[in-house]
């Protein structure tokens, strides 16, 4: 099928992401979503078990919080009040962008995309009651901290808005940029919250875990598009 680049000049249909077909193809996507979901039901065991993994983790936890704006800043990035606009704002420009250059189903990725967000609280406030992990000392009484839903937010919030965006980008740097840039945004996400104290090293450990997996199916989904 013919349509229109960004730029306005005409092309074919650039070929869509989906299930590798090749046998090396399927292996690495076998890895790319099944290692994460491994780890998640390992820690997700040493967790529920109080294991020695889970004992060093507090123990870590212990050494790190140390409280400040700095901080609290970062941990802040992974409210849904932050971080769900983002993801909006992108849905909406790619959205409108693969629409403009006439796509066929230029709603998918963006459509796909606000699904993942809005599955988020469907997992991770269910694995809170279930596992009923208690925080760290300074959030005195109380269960439901693991996984991190601040994590799992800003996970797939800034992680979706880059895998949507990766396509419509014009050359390796840019594109490059903002695949940094979404990672220093949930290193600083995780970070912040343990050292606020808000969350064990773990909780934010198994929320990235369960979202790599996810993002990685969305990876499948999106377009390629031109670059």
């Amino acid at each position: 099928m013919r349509h229109t680049d960004p730029d306005g000049h005409p092309r074919t249909t650039p070929p869509v992401r989906g299930w590798p077909t090749t046998p090396s193809g399927r292996r690495a996507a076998l890895l790319l979503l099944g290692l994460p979901a491994l780890l998640f039901a390992l820690i997700t065991w040493q967790v529920l078990a109080h294991g020695p993994l889970a004992r060093v983790d507090e123990r870590l936890s212990d050494s790190l919080v140390h409280r400040g704006a700095p901080t609290q800043f970062l941990a802040d990035l992974g409210n849904i009040t932050v971080a769900v606009p983002v993801l909006a704002a992108v849905l909406l420009y790619v959205a409108w962008r693969a629409r403009a250059t006439g796509r066929d189903h230029w709603w998918r990725p963006s459509a796909a995309a606000a699904l993942l967000m809005a599955l988020v609280p469907l997992w991770v406030v269910p694995l809170k009651e279930l596992i009923a992990r208690s925080g760290p000392p300074i959030m005195g009484p109380g269960t439901g901290f693991y996984p991190s839903g601040h994590t799992a937010t800003a996970s797939v919030a800034y992680g979706g808005a880059v895998l949507l965006l990766l396509p419509w980008l014009r050359g390796a740097p840019a594109r490059r940029a903002v695949v940094v840039l979404a990672v220093v945004l949930n290193i600083g996400v995780g970070f912040g919250l343990v050292r606020q104290g808000y969350h064990w090293p773990l909780d934010v450990l198994a929320s990235w875990c369960v979202c790599a997996s996810l993002l990685g199916a969305l990876w499948f989904r999106v377009d390629r598009g031109p670059r």
